[in-house]
């Protein structure tokens, strides 16, 4: 890669507000600890961002999941329901618990969880006499997914339903924004979202025992006593009060943030939407989408070359772009796994390509990345 060119990253970190004046008041403040004043106000401001009345901030998005299943009763040998189009955390977290995931494949509208087959996998869990633990949707590459029939179809039986937003805060599905469809719901603030502390995740929900119990867990399970006193295994997952900081900063700016990774979105689909072979992910009815990451399937056939061909024209640049995710079920450590379809992600895989779309992206860097991808092409 040409040694002189600065690197342009798939999506990096953008600090845009009062990060850096918020995070030097809990340095100043000697709130250097995973508890403090900046934790309670990031908690709130963002449980009022999310339409949700209670939020615990915690270290990842990860310990969000781990949680969440925890307090909804999912046990050792229990399945658990996800949507294998999905980062790795997401199973990994059922598998902390010692319970079984079972896969689920996407629909074509909006990438995510197909109800049709949720629903066709719950029925035949019934038939046999063991539902699921707990279903958990994910929200990917920052798009709700169907609520409007998951949320029923879970409530038809009575499987408590976690929603995986880690991708998708700031977008919106009727109105409601994501984060508020399941019972509980799990955002990620690692390095790359749409906003980011540098780390850590925040778990919500309506119902305020459920978030009080993740904030008991997360603290090591230490009970109210003088001295340090436990009947239950906890965790170490609080959220630092430097890291809340910076977080509350981010979060004053998502809105500007989720606009600008539209902007992006429609850069590229007004310049690259008349190529034969290149197709955005859509974008779903009556939803509105962040663009967390501007994706698209390549036709190797219709394009004259494959998104492998753009991903390694991109990098020869110094340019940062990534297949979309390779689903869990063909992860080895997740093959032993049961799989309701599969044809459908499998090809997002195949032909699926993420490009940069952070929000310090300028015009020029975007007619740059545009400029290789129609060089690439043959056709």
């Amino acid at each position: 890669m040409p040694a002189d060119k600065p690197r342009i990253y798939l999506s990096p970190p953008h600090m845009v507000g009062r990060e850096r004046e918020y995070l030097l008041d809990a340095f100043d403040s000697n709130w250097i600890a995973p508890l403090g004043p900046h934790v309670n106000s990031f908690e709130a401001e963002f449980a009022a961002k999310v339409g949700m009345p209670n939020a615990a901030a915690l270290a990842s998005g990860t310990a969000a999941l781990h949680l969440a299943m925890n307090i909804v009763g999912v046990k050792p040998g229990d399945e658990v329901v996800t949507s294998s189009f999905t980062f790795v955390a997401t199973a990994n977290a059922i598998t902390y618990l010692g319970a079984k995931p079972v896969f689920i494949d996407s629909d074509e509208k909006s990438w995510n969880m197909d109800p049709d087959l949720l629903e066709q996998e719950l029925a035949s869990c019934k038939s046999k006499g063991k539902l699921p633990a707990a279903v958990v949707v994910v929200d990917i590459l920052g798009q709700c997914a169907d609520y409007s029939r998951i949320s029923k179809i879970c409530s038809d039986y009575n499987v408590p339903l976690i929603e995986d937003a880690a991708e998708a805060l700031g977008a919106t599905l009727g109105g409601k924004p994501a984060g508020s469809f399941g019972e509980i719901a799990c955002f990620s603030f690692n390095g790359n979202k749409i906003i980011t502390s540098s780390g850590g995740g925040m778990l919500v929900s309506s119902n305020k025992e459920l978030v009080d119990k993740a904030r008991h867990l997360s603290t090591q399970a230490r009970e109210p006593a003088p001295h340090y006193e436990h009947v239950e295994i906890g965790f170490n997952y609080r959220m630092s009060n430097l890291v809340a900081a910076v977080g509350r900063g981010q979060l004053e700016k998502l809105d500007e943030l989720v606009d600008k990774r539209r902007s992006n979105f429609e850069y590229y689909n007004t310049n690259l939407g008349d190529c034969p072979g290149i197709e955005f992910m859509p974008e779903i009815e009556n939803g509105r989408s962040t663009r967390w990451l501007t994706s698209a399937l390549i036709d190797p056939e219709k394009f004259g070359a494959s998104r492998e061909d753009i991903r390694l024209a991109l990098e020869a640049e110094n340019i940062e772009s990534r297949p979309a995710w390779k689903p869990m079920h063909l992860q080895p450590v997740y093959s032993h796994c049961r799989m309701v379809g599969g044809k459908v992600c499998e090809r997002f895989f195949e032909y699926g390509i993420s490009l940069p779309s952070g929000t310090a992206l300028t015009t020029d860097e975007l007619e740059q990345v545009v400029g290789i991808i129609r060089s690439v092409g043959k056709n």
